[in-house]
């Protein structure tokens, strides 16, 4: 007889309580970490706040069967087998639920040897199948994700962080300055899920409408319930299935609907406007926004309780003067891009081209950068893109990063000027998250705020 794992967790699944209660003191004198609902529902409902290994359930239930059960927590939760009890005989059920999903089946009354045989069978099958996906996963971590580029140490972790958090069912906050693809990274996130990538993925801008119309949006509404409401129509949660839906810059919802999402993400139910039912929705939610929001907390822009329940799992998105190893990667594959679409030939940036597209610090980020690139396509008359082909701000710009490599002692920087540039850098690293860069520079929070007020160069006297 194998013996049990201490930490496997399993889940009972049973209507008539008895039973469940039986099943669960068995396990528990086994060595199994053991509990017990009493429907397909409370089953859901459990595991969206506890991970269990294995499911145990009945085939025969009021409300959601157990072959329904199965093919909720297959297509949901793949990495947790389940195991149906059938009636003696009932070879069709038996099989019915192996299509479903079932891991395996066991005819009434399974005894406590064959249960405990069949429990760790299932987590030996299920352990060797998560190893050989993490081996998976360690191979292609460094791998670049589509539309994804850069080779910088910064890139190279969120990558890594894209494929670890896309595997669970988390709510993800993702942060960083405008331009930097805090949608392409939600995109991302919602592909590389093995669960939800063939459900829909959709996206709002909470800043781009009142609040009235933000709330008819992501909640539905009820035919008449407001002017030119002449039909119901299902909203965004809802809409989005078993997927993903996309809250970008949250950081601009009013305060009303704040409380209103709040009671959403904590009950995973929507009321449509003009309804008094509640409807569940599936759906993963990320939230996007450009704004500290911690900051906007203590201003009381924000709910602090809405922050926690959406700060779950957090991704800064580096600004692109945070990582300018990447500039000639991107502007290259924009070249590329942009020349194909344009049915024109060109060999790429010249080298002086390339060197100041490398010194300016893009506060637009990606998307500044893509524009530039598409503009000196337009204007390149020649067979790559050079200085003249780029706009004058680039020519001229005078880089505020951190540069210690000079020869002339009137460049050099004063300490005032050097812990600007410095806080400033490391902010655009962490994407803009005042409290990760405060744990770096190892100075609390407010002081950050002092620290990037404009230094005042000093006024170095001339030598004669």
């Amino acid at each position: 007889m194998t013996t049990a794992r201490a930490d496997a967790r399993i889940l009972i699944v049973d209507d008539e309580e008895d039973t469940a209660v039986l099943l669960t003191s068995v396990l528990r004198k086994r060595g199994f970490a053991a509990d017990a609902v009493f429907s397909g529902a409370e089953c859901l409902a459990y595991l969206r706040r506890d991970p269990v290994d294995v499911v145990i359930s009945d085939v025969q239930m009021p409300g959601m069967s157990g072959i329904e059960l199965c093919e909720q927590l297959y297509r949901r939760y793949p990495d947790i087998a389940t195991i149906v009890l059938t009636g003696y005989g009932r070879l069709d059920t038996a099989i019915a639920a192996m299509r479903a999903g079932a891991w395996d089946f066991l005819t009434k009354p399974a005894t406590g040897d064959v249960l405990e045989v069949t429990i760790n069978r299932a987590l030996e099958h299920f352990a060797l199948q998560r190893e050989v996906k993490r081996l998976s996963n360690q191979r292609s971590s460094d791998q670049p994700i589509e539309d994804m580029l850069g080779e910088s140490t910064v890139m190279l972790e969120l990558r890594r962080m894209i494929r670890r958090v896309a595997a669970t069912d988390a709510t993800v906050l993702i942060t960083g300055e405008s331009g930097t693809g805090k949608e392409m990274v939600a995109r991302a996130l919602h592909r590389l899920s093995d669960v939800r990538k063939n459900e829909p993925l959709v996206a709002i801008n909470c800043g781009a409408m009142p609040a009235n119309l933000l709330e008819s949006e992501l909640f539905g509404h009820l035919r008449g319930a407001f002017t030119d409401a002449s039909s119901a129509r299902e909203g965004l949660f809802v809409q989005a299935g078993s997927g993903t839906i996309l809250l970008d810059e949250i950081g601009e919802m009013p305060l009303d609907m704040q409380a209103k999402l709040l009671r959403v993400l904590q009950e995973r139910t929507v009321r449509p406007v003009g309804g008094d039912t509640e409807i569940p929705f599936d759906a993963r939610v990320i939230v996007a926004t450009n704004r500290d929001l911690e900051s906007e907390v203590e201003e009381g822009r924000f709910r602090e309780d809405l922050f926690h329940r959406i700060n779950v799992v957090a991704i800064p998105v580096p600004a692109l003067r945070a990582r300018t190893g990447d500039v000639i990667i991107l502007a290259n594959k924009f070249v590329e891009a942009v020349a194909s679409r344009r049915q024109s030939f060109l060999r790429g940036l010249s080298r002086r081209a390339a060197q100041l597209l490398v010194d300016y610090d893009w506060p637009g980020n990606v998307r500044e950068l893509e524009n530039c690139i598409e503009r000196a396509v337009a204007l390149c008359r020649n067979d790559e893109i050079d200085v003249d082909d780029l706009p004058r701000k680039v020519v001229e710009h005078q880089s505020t990063r951190l540069e210690l490599s000079t020869s002339s002692p009137a460049d050099l920087l004063t300490l005032d000027e050097m812990q600007h540039r410095y806080v400033r850098q490391v902010l655009a690293a962490v994407g803009g998250n005042k409290t990760q860069a405060a744990h770096i520079l190892g100075i609390d929070r407010r002081s950050i705020y002092r620290r990037l007020e404009p230094a005042q160069p000093d006024v170095r006297p001339t030598t004669t």
